[in-house]
């Protein structure tokens, strides 16, 4: 379903779900989230993130995105407040296994997706590390911008991609054991959560196609530029999951505005 953006009065009067996005730039957390929405057929309003409007920010209480606002409850920010508030207004098709195993699984596998420390975290220092040293990555402002917000330290560059390619090297080794039982997914045999942040998370490595996911030259310069130990633990079993996810369950291109 096409995303259909609206001004923040509007949709501050509006009902039902609503939702801050980052646009311009495939930002994972977004896309995954619109991905979840899209998979479940629920409507909503999209609305551009503006840091420079106040009245934004305290409508939100986040100066980020994707931040959702269901009716008149409390915002949510987290990734799994999102998956779980999608989850309860449209159960089907249910993207968190019932079996409670299962479901600690996919759930942990997705915070080191998704969380404090995770991958998407773990990259976005490296780009802020990048940067802030010249060397293809975020631009200096932007980048001293994102360090305060991350926790940027340079001392720890080493050990965060480190992390970063020992992340890689355990995704990689999931779908590959998956693969060789024959499922293209991370959990069992069906879609869940987690192949969807999987899929919105390599955005940060190797973008989208321009014309399935249209961003200026620096922005992709920024995320495709990778060190040599980075760019060998990305298999290329992770971009062929990706490929699949998009091209089987979501929606191209990419609603960037």
């Amino acid at each position: 379903m096409p995303v259909e953006f609206t001004d923040l009065e509007r949709a501050k009067a509006a009902d039902g779900l609503r939702m801050v996005v980052v646009t311009g730039v495939p930002s994972p957390w977004g896309e995954a989230a619109k991905g979840i929405l899209h998979l479940k057929k629920i409507p909503w309003l999209a609305v551009p993130l503006d840091l420079r409007d106040p009245a934004q920010v305290a409508w939100t209480g986040e100066r980020s995105g994707p931040v959702a606002i269901y009716g008149d409850e409390a915002p949510r920010a987290g990734w799994e407040q999102i998956l779980l508030l999608a989850e309860r207004l449209e159960p089907t098709p249910s993207l968190v296994p019932a079996d409670p195993l299962a479901r600690a699984e996919m759930m942990g596998l997705s915070h080191e997706l998704c969380g404090e420390g995770g991958l998407g975290w773990s990259r976005r220092l490296m780009s802020i590390h990048a940067g802030l040293h010249g060397e293809p990555g975020f631009a200096p402002r932007v980048a001293g911008y994102l360090a305060a917000k991350y926790g940027y330290r340079p001392e720890e560059a080493a050990a965060t991609q480190a992390r970063v390619v020992a992340l890689l090297g355990m995704f990689a080794g999931i779908l590959h054991g998956q693969r060789s039982a024959g499922s293209r997914f991370y959990i069992g045999e069906g879609l869940t959560a987690l192949d969807l942040y999987s899929a919105a998370f390599m955005a940060l490595f190797k973008p989208l196609p321009q014309g399935e996911c249209a961003m200026s030259d620096t922005l992709r310069t920024a995320f495709e530029h990778l060190d040599e130990a980075t760019a060998a633990a990305l298999d290329p079993i992770l971009i062929d999951h990706r490929d699949y996810v998009y091209r089987t369950f979501l929606e191209l291109p990419l609603t960037l505005r």
